[in-house]
């Protein structure tokens, strides 16, 4: 009925970054049995605000804090990884998390990134296709042998064939890699013909097509609930706007990216019902009966936990009265 995301991204002092990690476990572990669906986590490097580098460590500590709560991470950024070691790690979180971690592979937008690792931003596309193929190898657990040496991901994970893996985009190079590789699309745009591209290059390469995702249109992609609207704007806006803005930058006016808000003050985020959202709980409730779920991101902006956590719990409450009214 809800999913929680994490970037870990904060605007400002207002907790330490060990409150805020351990508020996003705590999180995790206290909504997986009232509603929650899964805990997405994102990947970016070498920001200004701290934004979460490695995806797989906070995957693995919420892991051993839950039982039951998928975890996917959207997006790894596939060019910025040694193949060898992401598929030896991937293999014991699939362990720990006993097959609970999914993943959707993408190739990164930020330049600055590349500069980071070193690695010449061209070449993404080859990188990724080169390293997902190796990677895709590895995690059947079966020895192979590559550029004259023999590897082996051990132990083997326990999800035959490997965890679940899809790509993420949302261009053409996208569609046509996840089909090259036999993916699902987990698709960042709804472009015209993307859909159809994808389907018809899975039957180029002789498989029907995997698992999808496209944004809806105008749908919200973070949502507050609150019994005060206006309350709760002026306690989350700044912090919101951080995440807008923040955002919108690493996309260098790609308007196309359903996530992307271009307002420029809380003012203008308010006004326009885009990505961000703070519903009343019967606003909430009504979003939940048109079938959709509340896409929640807690600690957005690195909102303080104490802060955040009674947001969490009206949506909570939200989902609980839609429960009960069904």
């Amino acid at each position: 009925m809800f999913t929680l995301r994490f970037d870990m991204r904060a605007r400002a002092p207002t907790a330490s970054r060990a409150e805020l990690y351990a508020a996003a476990v705590e999180m995790c572990a206290w909504a997986e049995t009232r509603g929650a669906i899964a805990a997405v986590l994102s990947e970016h490097h070498g920001t200004e605000d701290g934004h979460l580098p490695s995806p797989l460590v906070l995957a693995t500590a919420i892991a051993a804090r839950t039982e039951a709560l998928r975890i996917m991470l959207a997006a790894v950024i596939l060019p910025f990884w040694d193949p060898v070691r992401l598929a030896e790690d991937m293999s014991v979180l699939d362990i720990i998390s006993h097959g609970r971690v999914a993943y959707a592979f993408g190739i990164g937008h930020r330049a600055e990134e590349y500069e980071h690792f070193g690695i010449e931003m061209r070449r993404r596309g080859q990188l990724a296709d080169d390293k997902l193929t190796l990677l895709l190898q590895l995690l059947r657990g079966e020895p192979i042998e590559y550029e004259g040496r023999r590897i082996r991901a051990s132990p083997a994970c326990i999800t035959p064939g490997g965890p679940h893996i899809m790509v993420a985009g949302g261009s053409a190079a996208a569609a046509k890699r996840a089909a090259r590789h036999g993916l699902g699309f987990l698709a960042q745009t709804n472009l015209p013909g993307l859909r159809e591209l994808y389907e018809s290059q899975c039957r180029v390469h002789g498989r029907e097509p995997g698992p999808t995702q496209f944004p809806e249109a105008d749908a919200p992609t973070t949502v507050f609930v609150t019994d005060d609207v206006d309350r709760a704007w002026s306690e989350l806006g700044l912090y919101l706007l951080h995440d807008a803005v923040t955002a919108a930058a690493y996309r260098h006016g790609d308007a196309e990216v359903a996530s992307i808000s271009r307002a420029a003050s809380v003012a203008e985020l308010r006004a326009t019902p885009g990505p961000y959202r703070i519903f009343t709980l019967d606003e909430a409730v009504a979003h939940l009966r048109s079938g959709r779920s509340l896409p929640l991101l807690p600690l957005c902006g690195g909102l303080p936990p104490s802060l955040a956590w009674p947001y969490l719990e009206h949506a909570v409450a939200a989902v609980a009265r839609n429960s009960n009214s069904g």
